[in-house]
């Protein structure tokens, strides 16, 4: 079927979302009464935002209009859009209401309890700026959802939006979106009740439809608009009403739309068909189904590839914990479109679940310069030297902390600093690092183990569950690839399940790769190692190598490109090397496209920390020393990184050298 819609041109967004955000807390106990949930996972939610947010992942310029709380969910709402893109300057901030919220739970396959907590909350205040004519006049198209009708401030209020769209140009999509909950036909805490025929939300949808050039819905959603438990009969009497395309959400059997007149049946009308998939949870599916559609429709696609894309998204929807953070990439939804057949659990398939996790939009890191401090029997022995207590190197990590946050503030490095620390001497150094935006890397080994052993035991995933999320998972691994089978074995187990622990965790991972030096090396061995942790279906975002030479780097760029184009890129470790050798390493990393940084520590941390636990200096004396020596191996880096000469970047190495002394 040709979509015949007309859209204005040249509009600075594709589509504008009306109505419900809130946060999402989602039972992670699969089966569990509500009652008897004792861990809870937080997204974001609310049907508008999942659409707009689901919109901006596809691909639209999304924006949406909405309110939240001036609380910290409402600011988890607000950055959770704008990080996908999607448009947030009409999501005003009430001074006197709360973020609205739902709980939800996941029983079995037809069974999820939900309460709403929505008691006077922010979506349903949305004010006059929030609609702003000239924003809604932006759009190509503007989506409201049937529950910001449901009282007559919030009615009175859609139907002002309603006006900006008619006057200028706007295409108009009503998601019936029917709650009986938020209409107050049932107890309060029924949200899970998905239909209660109501006259009057027959009457008050009916007035609206002739407002509309879209109206999508489930069958219950499109009996309440038409006042009939015969989906027929209710499809006839709302056409009646609009002459507005029609889509209906069929579940597994996929959407019928219908442009014109109603036919006998639903499969005498166009059909898109469904696609089959394991159900894990169907909430949000709805509203993965309307992005992906939106997708298809305000670019002028025909109605079979708009209902190929709505179905396709609501499909993975279905099978995944969550509803937003679940929606797919245009990358991963063309993979799944090509192999759907083959599919039927998208949440257990290796290449969809990558590219879910690689596509969306991460935080941009195009360059990651580290001061790595998270040694741990290093500073033991340190204090130990200095006759110091070890209780003091806490506040030694902590004031590495405030060396980092000089540095970045002097230099403008905003973005592009990082650390890594740990948590056995630098617990408190990490919470004084997290939330600045920093790359922050954090380990899981235990030092020195080989085979590899996790510092707080065989479950890394019970480890990882505590960690905040901008946390990146640090695992050095005395690895090499001619080991004895047992050992290399036993390594690339444990290897494995910290990558699978991290695809649970949603935490970024840093591998880093040292061969033993009581094995024979040669020139191109941790290259067979990278190699080889690839063909085991090992992606870390990131590796830390060690020092290589030109040709060496060229080989890495060319394994790293073949077999990993999402990878966030390699850092160069230091490895107690002196200054000269750190800095040529630098020089022959410079024409690398993979290597992003550095991540070095003991160049820049040992001598002032051993001044400063013997007792020779204070802390103010250590944080500048310490920043002098971070600074001068920034400018190591950026002096490699500059165009220059064979001889001028000889010489720069040269001069560089004293500094960090």
């Amino acid at each position: 079927m040709r979509n015949r819609t007309p859209f204005a041109a040249d509009r600075a967004l594709d589509i504008v979302c009306l109505g419900r955000l809130g946060v999402d807390f989602y039972a992670q106990q699969i089966g569990a009464r509500l009652e008897d949930v004792t861990s809870f996972a937080k997204y974001l939610g609310g049907s508008s935002a999942n659409t707009a947010f689901g919109c901006a992942r596809l691909g639209l310029r999304a924006g949406l209009i909405s309110r939240v709380g001036d609380d910290a969910m409402g600011r988890f709402l607000t950055e959770t859009l704008a990080r996908e893109g999607c448009d947030v300057s009409h999501v005003g901030i009430d001074p006197s209401r709360l973020t609205a919220a739902v709980v939800l739970g996941i029983e079995d396959k037809d069974t999820f309890p939900l309460i709403f907590l929505r008691e006077n909350c922010a979506d349903m205040a949305i004010g006059d700026a929030e609609i702003d004519e000239a924003y809604v006049a932006s759009a190509k198209a503007l989506l409201i959802t049937g529950t910001h009708f449901s009282t007559e401030y919030i009615a009175g209020v859609g139907n002002r939006a309603l006006d900006h769209a008619r006057a200028n140009d706007v295409r108009t999509i009503l998601d019936i979106d029917y709650r009986p909950v938020l209409w107050g036909l049932t107890k309060r805490g029924d949200g899970a009740t998905r239909y209660v025929a109501s006259d009057t939300v027959t009457a008050h949808l009916q007035k609206l439809l002739p407002r509309f050039d879209l109206v999508i819905g489930t069958i219950e959603e499109f009996n309440i608009a038409g006042g009939s438990d015969d989906i027929m009969r209710s499809l006839t009497e709302v056409r009646r009403h609009t002459d507005a395309v029609l889509v209906v959400k069929r579940g597994p059997l996929g959407c019928a739309v219908i442009d014109g007149a109603v036919p006998g049946s639903l499969d005498a009308a166009f059909n898109g068909a469904g696609v089959k998939v394991d159900v894990l949870n169907v909430l949000g599916a709805g509203d993965a189904f309307s992005a992906g559609f939106m997708s298809g429709w305000v670019r002028g696609e025909d109605y079979d590839a708009c209902a190929r894309y709505a179905n396709a998204c609501g499909a993975l929807v279905v099978s995944r914990h969550g509803c937003a953070p679940a929606m797919p990439t245009r990358v991963e939804l063309d993979y799944f479109l090509a192999h759907a057949s083959g599919i039927p659990h998208p949440d257990r398939d290796a290449t969809l679940t990558r590219l879910h996790r690689v596509t969306a939009p991460r935080t941009p890191r195009d360059e990651v310069l580290a001061f790595a401090f998270d040694h741990r029997p290093q500073f033991f022995v340190l204090a130990q030297q200095a006759g110091a207590d070890e209780a003091r190197l806490p506040r030694l990590k902590q004031l590495f902390v405030d060396a980092v946050a000089r540095v970045e503030a002097d230099r403008g490095l905003a973005g592009r600093i990082g650390l890594l620390c740990d948590d056995r001497y630098g617990a408190d150094a990490l919470n004084a690092a997290t939330g600045r935006g920093w790359w922050i890397g954090r380990p899981v080994e235990l030092p020195g183990s080989n085979p590899l052993v996790f510092d707080r035991g065989r479950s890394v995933g019970t480890t990882l569950v505590s960690w905040p999320a901008e946390h990146v998972v640090k695992c050095l691994a005395q690895y090499h690839p001619d080991d004895v089978i047992e050992n290399r074995l036993e390594q690339e187990a444990q290897i494995r399940t910290l990558y699978d622990a991290v695809q649970a965790s949603g935490h970024e991972m840093l591998l880093e790769i040292v061969p033993p030096k009581s094995l024979p090396r040669e020139s191109d061995t941790v290259l067979r190692a990278v190699k080889r942790l690839y063909n085991l279906g090992i992606y870390p975002e990131w590796w830390k190598l060690e020092a290589m030479d030109e040709a060496q780097w060229a080989a890495m760029d060319a394994l790293i490109a073949e077999r990993d184009p999402h990878c966030r890129g390699v850092l160069i470790l230091g490895q107690s090397a002196n200054v000269e050798a750190l800095a040529q390493a630098f020089q022959e990393a410079r024409g690398s496209t993979a290597c992003r940084g550095f991540a070095v520590g003991r160049t820049i941390f040992e001598a002032p920390s051993r001044r400063w636990l013997a007792g020779e200096i204070d802390d103010e004396t250590l944080v500048r020393d310490v920043g002098a020596k971070f600074e001068a191996l920034l400018d190591a880096w950026q002096d490699a990184r500059a165009p220059r000469t064979a001889a001028e970047s000889w010489d720069a190495c040269r001069a560089a050298a004293p500094a960090l002394r």
